[in-house]
């Protein structure tokens, strides 16, 4: 018999599944989804997750031959932790705190993760925090029998560029395939909402659904205040609009909230944020959209027009979106550097997969496998389970990916625009204001916010504290946080990326 010992997610094309499996589709969504994995393991074994859409990480075992079974979704949208004891048992689950409440789990630090930290901001790789506890990575299965794991890929992005098709019927796929993904999102009877930036996925993501009310978050400071922009968008498109201003002291004040139920530190600022707005959320729907995915996907960070003039020396340093500090920083504040602990290390088998494509692309296949699972989709998971919100991403699905993986690379990015396709495909249902509209990022006042000595008394006490003296030359990372409060904005992200890892240490190692 197969059972269903651990699962998190949302399985889109359920109504195709049972038809085919034989399930019967009136069972409540929970029951049902049980009854789809088990019967699509019994019919489709290892490669069932090649026959579902959606968002998703279980655990099945079949207990006629002892065999455990763990898959993880094709992009890594729900986290899966496994661990392997001194007496030879697996522990496993979808959070790490699950695993550490596990008769033999002994917490230990994994100190050589903070090189990677304090490069990348958040966690990279396979490997955590936490020493032994290991991520089941994105489009992998894991297998467990007679205490022998076996873990194998069965999905990794590839690109076939295609240059038979016009950017209009590129656009006309995007749209097409949205359009027929939209109904499999939520079923009619359940009632959703939809996060509201001012940038094009977001306001794409509403347009396409039936959501009537949008939500943002927003600051008294006008220059980082994107909720007009979000406001002005529901309006066009008929939709109610809820905004949620942000102060510094509740920012500040959310910091420890996140870190321990992020349980792997992230230095990324817009997850404080998604936080207080995944609560302000939850407090009038249990279910909401976001538009995660298409950036990496289509091109659409600024640095993408860029990857050209990189050209072949992008394996030489290019880690991922994020990359704020260089190893001769990290040997000088660091207490213990470990030799060969480097960030390039997780992107060389990318490289040398992706030999011959054009820059664009690669640079897309290490963020689509390296900052999507270790930054977004955590943030978007970890901080919406804690608030209670199921959040759904209609934009990161293998149908999109697999428009992605044919579109050349001048459809996505040009010397003027990214995401060129995609905003053509917005355009059908928004305005061109809209469509084209800049894009900003999720802009967070921090940099400004942590100079003022109204707000960072805690960085401070952090940065002269016990904990830091465990790990850091506290007059060097002093250094780059004078230098800092003395005009260098630039350093604000080391800074708070050392700060995000003292606070989750003692939210882990201090008060646990």
């Amino acid at each position: 018999m197969i059972k269903v010992v651990e699962y998190r997610g949302h399985i889109r094309n359920w109504k195709s599944l049972c038809e085919e499996l034989k399930i019967e589709s009136s069972l409540q969504r929970a029951e049902r989804e049980e009854a789809i994995l088990v019967a699509a393991y019994e019919k489709w074994g290892k490669d069932m997750a090649g026959h579902m859409h959606g968002m998703f990480a279980f655990a099945l075992f079949d207990d006629s031959d002892d065999t455990l079974f763990c898959l993880r979704d094709q992009f890594g949208t729900k986290p899966f932790y496994y661990y392997q004891t001194a007496d030879g048992r697996l522990l496993y689950g979808t959070t790490i705190k699950k695993i550490m409440e596990q008769d033999g789990f002994a917490k230990e630090l994994n100190e050589e993760m903070l090189q990677i930290y304090l490069t990348l901001t958040y966690v990279g790789g396979e490997d955590t925090f936490f020493k032994g506890v290991k991520k089941l990575m994105p489009g992998c299965h894991l297998t467990w029998k007679n205490r022998e794991l076996k873990i194998e890929r069965y999905f990794e992005p590839t690109f076939h560029p295609d240059e038979s098709k016009s950017l209009e019927d590129w656009a006309d796929e995007i749209h097409e395939t949205l359009k027929n993904i939209f109904p499999e999102v939520k079923e009619e009877k359940e009632v959703a909402e939809s996060f509201l930036s001012g940038g094009v996925d977001s306001s794409y993501v509403l347009a396409m659904s039936d959501a009537q009310m949008t939500d943002s978050c927003g600051y008294e400071d006008e220059r980082f205040d994107e909720s007009k922009l979000a406001k002005k968008t529901a309006d066009l498109l008929g939709r109610g609009h809820s905004t949620c201003l942000i102060s510094p002291e509740q920012y500040f004040a959310e910091v420890p909230y996140v870190m321990y139920h992020m349980e792997q530190p992230l230095g990324d600022a817009s997850a404080i944020v998604f936080s207080i707005a995944c609560k302000a959320t939850a407090e009038h729907t249990k279910l909401c959209y976001s538009g995660e995915g298409s950036d990496e996907f289509f091109g659409g960070y600024n640095m993408y027009r860029n990857a050209e003039r990189y050209g072949d020396n992008l394996k030489n340093f290019y880690v991922g979106n994020t990359n704020i500090m260089k190893e001769e920083e990290k040997k000088e504040i660091l207490k213990n550097y470990y030799e060969g602990v480097l960030p390039i290390n997780l992107v060389k088998e990318i490289y040398e997969r992706t030999e011959g494509l054009d820059p664009l692309t690669k640079m897309s296949d290490v963020d689509i496998q390296l900052w999507l699972e270790g930054d977004i989709y955590l943030n978007v998971d970890k901080m919406s389970t804690a608030a209670g919100l199921e959040i759904r991403m209609p934009l990161t699905d293998t149908r999109i990916f697999d428009i992605a993986s044919r579109m050349p690379s001048k459809y996505k990015v040009n010397e003027e625009q990214n995401k060129v396709a995609f905003r053509t495909a917005a355009a059908k249902v928004l305005p061109e204001e809209i469509a084209f509209r800049k894009k900003l990022g999720f802009i967070v006042p921090i940099r400004i916010w942590m100079a003022d000595d109204r707000y960072n008394a805690d960085v401070k006490a952090k940065f002269n504290s016990a904990m830091a003296e465990k790990f850091f030359n506290v007059e060097k990372i002093n250094e780059i946080f004078d230098d800092y409060i003395g005009g260098n904005s630039d350093n604000w992200r080391k800074v708070w990326t050392i700060y995000t890892f003292l606070v989750w240490y003692e939210e882990y190692f201090v008060k646990r």
